[in-house]
């Protein structure tokens, strides 16, 4: 097993500056309708990747179904890949305080805040890379939790034969409809695993229409309900959810996307280059040819080509 090839992808996005087309994007995407059916799909939808944080809806069903019993609100930190700010930073330190550990007992990579006014204020105040500003530390902060709450041991919960890990793994082959074809280390230091595209659709569809039961559900709630929590300020993820009521949308590293509706409805992306630019435009119009109304998303979301400091072109979706 490889993993992607070439062959699988085709052109989902153009750039053009000027008038003129500049570059091209490919990827797979897969839409499935409100049946669960595939209502269309470019590129290959088996393509095999890794979901990388768009699984994290997953990883916090596997916690809810251990125990965790978290409010709304903490628990869409859980499924998130936050911006670092007050608030995220707030709520992570929260779920860590709520079972008797701190800041100190998180294990995922440093890192500064993704909101670059975070950031700043960050190096300014002399703070260099915690765990805590990295985007992962509310994931973190749930997944210790689950384990003070079983009795499981905090020092070694990255292991993927640790008890957690091991009930993740489960999770997502339940929720997938298949074991992982492999699993490797994430960017924060978490287990990564490898489906196929179109069962990361199936499987945020299964939280979406409660085929995950009352957990699925309310991890799917947590996230459509406090979009902000999920990523935070001038993000598309959260403003794409934000303006699509019934939407919940997770995004990941090397430009992967997932989002259902909670009518069943459900996109799955991956561009190939991984450089992250034309994922929201793709998908707003997968979700569009699904026939969900996307006209109330702001124009920020709009990804737009400068030229010394000024709009002169922007990226287009094509075959969808």
């Amino acid at each position: 097993m490889t993993g992607v090839a070439p062959t699988q992808f085709a052109p989902l996005a153009i750039v053009s500056r000027g008038g003129i087309d500049e570059s091209v994007h490919f990827g797979a995407l897969v839409a499935l309708d409100s049946h669960g059916e595939i209502a269309f799909s470019v590129g290959d939808p088996q393509a095999t990747i890794f979901p990388r944080s768009a699984t994290k809806p997953f990883q916090a069903l596997a916690m809810v179904r251990a125990g965790l019993s978290l409010p709304a609100e903490q628990l869409a930190l859980v499924c998130a890949s936050h911006s670092g700010q007050d608030i995220h930073q707030e709520m992570a330190l929260s779920i860590l305080a709520s079972v008797g550990l701190n800041e100190s007992a998180l294990m995922n990579t440093p890192g500064f805040c993704v909101h670059v006014p975070s950031a700043h204020e960050s190096i300014r105040s002399g703070r260099g890379k915690t765990a805590l500003q990295m985007d992962c530390s509310g994931k973190h902060a749930g997944m210790l939790a689950t384990c003070v709450i079983n009795g499981w041991s905090t020092n070694d919960y990255l292991n993927t034969d640790h008890p957690l890990q091991i009930a993740i793994t489960e999770t997502i082959a339940e929720v997938t409809g298949a074991p992982p074809i492999a699993i490797s280390t994430d960017g924060c230091g978490a287990p990564a695993h490898v489906i196929e595209l179109h069962r990361l659709a199936r499987a945020m569809r299964a939280l979406a229409v409660g085929d995950a039961g009352l957990e699925g559900r309310a991890v799917f709630a947590a996230m459509e309900r406090h979009p902000h929590l999920v990523a935070g300020d001038d993000r598309h993820t959260t403003a794409i959810a934000s303006a699509i009521p019934g939407l919940a949308a997770k995004d990941g590293a090397e430009s992967i996307y997932v989002a259902a509706m909670d009518d069943g409805r459900a996109v799955a992306l991956k561009l190939s280059d991984g450089s992250g630019r034309g994922t929201a435009t793709v998908l707003l119009a997968a979700l569009q040819r699904l026939g969900v109304d996307v006209s109330a998303v702001p124009g920020s979301v709009t990804e737009v080509v400068l030229g010394h400091g000024k709009p002169v072109g922007g990226v287009r979706a094509v075959n969808i």
